[in-house]
């Protein structure tokens, strides 16, 4: 990887890939061992493929200077009988964290989910990922009631944001 300077990001550009695509798959490898290295397992979160694509999802994967440095996923997720969208693995590389992909990543994936017509952005991420909760609640998310496989795992965070 190459060296990656401390100035905010630039020479960003966001792609949409799908999600099995061989970029997606480098960078969720690293995630998936983010997760063991905070929590000591990776997501067992149910996930198909599909639901990552047009035209109820999509998959996003940043690049700076033409490296991927992170991404984040975006698909449809019924809460409460409301169809929301719901982000799931967002990730940035350690070599590009504190310089704003991150917050830059996530303002991406709200303005998409509100072209594709979602009244809400849901996630869940963990109390081991301080940095993400910050992001989450300086973004304007707000704390919900747990969903999903996690709900009753005491370390889950869940948030929503009106779109």
């Amino acid at each position: 990887m190459g060296a990656v300077s401390n100035s905010p990001v630039t020479d960003l550009v966001l792609r949409d890939v799908p999600f099995d695509s061989p970029e997606a798959a480098a960078l969720i490898a690293e995630l998936q061992q983010e997760y063991v290295t905070r929590y000591g397992g990776s997501d067992q979160t149910p996930i198909e493929v599909g639901e990552f694509g047009p035209p109820n999802g999509l998959f996003l994967v940043a690049e700076v200077g033409g490296e991927p440095a992170g991404c984040a996923g975006l698909r449809a997720h019924t809460v409460d009988g409301v169809e929301c969208a719901e982000m799931k693995r967002m990730y940035v590389r350690p070599a590009f964290r504190r310089h704003g992909l991150a917050r830059k990543l996530l303002a991406s994936v709200e303005q998409r989910a509100a072209l594709l017509g979602y009244p809400k952005l849901i996630l869940e991420t963990g109390d081991q990922q301080p940095e993400a909760v910050a992001l989450y609640r300086s973004s304007g998310f707000t704390p919900r009631a747990g969903y999903g496989i996690y709900a009753a795992e005491s370390g889950s965070l869940y948030f929503t944001k009106d779109l």
